[in-house]
């Protein structure tokens, strides 16, 4: 994988990571941030969908490697929704 190719996957992934937060409706950095989302989001994505036994739609292959879009912001957004939850300060009443 070159360099270029890397960098697209970076691009790829932020984009799914930063899709991934707005649906969970919880930030948890700026675009590096949603970079590492995304890559992480791809991975719980994909076992999520293989203990499912459910297909991977929307795959984009970037240098001979194969990125799941759909399941990558599924996965950002399970991962921006546990860390949301556990982080967020919650008010006496």
């Amino acid at each position: 994988m070159t360099l270029v190719q890397f960098l697209i996957l970076l691009f790829v992934a932020a984009i799914c990571g930063a899709i991934g937060q707005s649906l969970a409706g919880y930030s948890l950095g700026g675009c590096l941030v949603s970079a590492v989302v995304g890559f992480v989001g791809a991975f719980l994505g994909l076992w999520l969908a293989q203990q499912l036994r459910l297909p991977e739609v929307l795959t984009v292959h970037i240098g001979g490697e194969a990125f799941p879009v759909l399941w990558s912001i599924v996965g950002s957004a399970l991962l921006a929704l546990g860390v949301g939850m556990l982080t967020r300060r919650r008010g006496l009443i």
